[in-house]
């Protein structure tokens, strides 16, 4: 039986991309998606859900607003990992006062995500395997720090991983669309040069394949696909 996941996340572009992470593992089942907490606690007040995805900045309230309100309502609450620009400190050790799993800041990469996806399975296993009763060790292994994210992706002179995972993340939400390197810009909002460096480092390492679009009635167009690592 998969894990209940809901996701509260005002841009529909990182909304889908959150689901598209999350659901790319089999254990997991997105149940709905919210743009602001206040829905979100209406609906945790009926029904069961094991793992949110919380953005900070949200309309109405705020990811710390969010949690104080959860933690108030009845029964267990389920865990929370907090998928944010929010890097404040202040804002930070709120939300790690109050509990959150993990804490990713955007833009996001998906070997990261995944690794608190695992954090919260790991978390799950132990408190299962235990059902009657959590010894010291296991209590231990459940509170020590997270693990070091993976290495860095290696990039090319003058590339930067932001950027990189802020293309890959509109490009992977779209699989199987074509667009060209002026579309990409736009969407995610940087240069048509900026945008044209990174699919080309896309293109050689086989995450993107591109093609020739002559049916533009003018000079013919490179389009450029999601293919995945």
């Amino acid at each position: 039986m998969p894990y209940h996941v809901l996701i509260i996340e005002d841009d529909s572009m990182v909304a889908a991309i959150d689901r598209q992470y999350v659901e790319s593992d089999r254990r997991f089942q997105v149940d709905r998606v919210f743009k602001n907490g206040l829905p979100a606690l209406d609906y945790l007040a009926e029904h069961r859900a094991d793992l949110v995805i919380l953005d900070y900045y949200t309309p109405q309230m705020n990811g710390q607003e969010f949690l104080d309100r959860l933690l108030a309502l009845p029964g267990p609450a389920p865990a929370v990992i907090a998928v944010t620009s929010a890097n404040d400190p202040d804002i930070v050790q709120a939300l790690l006062q109050r509990g959150v799993l993990d804490y990713l800041i955007k833009p996001f990469v998906l070997p990261r995500f995944r690794q608190a996806m695992d954090r919260f399975l790991q978390r799950q296993s132990l408190l299962t395997q235990h059902s009657a009763g959590v010894d010291q060790q296991t209590i231990d292994r459940l509170i020590q720090l997270p693990e070091p994210p993976p290495p860095a992706e290696e990039l090319s002179k003058g590339l930067n991983l932001s950027t990189l995972s802020m293309i890959r993340e509109f490009l992977s939400a779209h699989p199987g669309e074509a667009f060209t390197s002026e579309q990409i810009a736009a969407q995610v909002h940087l240069s048509r040069i900026t945008v044209r460096r990174y699919v080309s480092h896309m293109v050689e390492t086989h995450e993107l394949e591109s093609s020739i679009d002559y049916r533009t009635g003018g000079r013919p167009s490179i389009q450029y696909r999601y293919v995945g690592t």
